[in-house]
């Protein structure tokens, strides 16, 4: 037992994606407190947003896996076309999920404008736009390449 959270804690891969994510749900937090001038709890586990945490971790997952065994390895590949897949489903199923969300909040509040029924709204910031996409995976590849100076 011992031997395998030495090995947990020894895995570089791991810590620079966790890292990488926490950069980029990090950076969301800072956005929204120059935005809206206070914290919201909320900022810590929301999805969507500037810059896409999900991508900042596939990327640093498969940048890290490059670096620690080599770029010509199949498990290199296999995180790059996962995290491409992910990075796919974040900007388009994902978003077009958010924009459904957002239409169906304003059928309800149409439907139901001026009564006291309180409808519980879809969440409506789901997915990301590219730039978003693009923007998270910078953060992985780039927390990456400074973890392995």
């Amino acid at each position: 037992m011992n031997g395998f959270w030495q090995q947990i804690f020894a895995n570089k891969v791991l810590w620079v994606t966790l890292l990488s994510w926490a950069i980029a749900q990090g950076t969301k937090i800072i956005i929204g407190l120059v935005q809206g001038k206070r914290f919201n709890f909320y900022w810590i586990l929301r999805t969507g947003g500037l810059p896409s945490a999900h991508s900042a971790a596939v990327a640093s997952l498969a940048a890290g896996l490059g670096k620690e065994l080599g770029f010509q390895s199949p498990f290199f590949a296999m995180a790059s076309i996962i995290a491409l897949i992910v990075m796919f489903d974040a900007q388009t199923w994902r978003r077009s999920i958010g924009v459904q969300a957002r239409i169906l909040n304003r059928i309800t509040s149409d439907l139901h404008e001026g009564k006291k029924i309180k409808e519980e709204k879809l969440k409506e910031l789901i997915g990301h736009t590219p730039v978003e996409v693009l923007a998270g995976a910078s953060i992985g590849v780039i927390t990456v390449l400074i973890f392995y100076l």
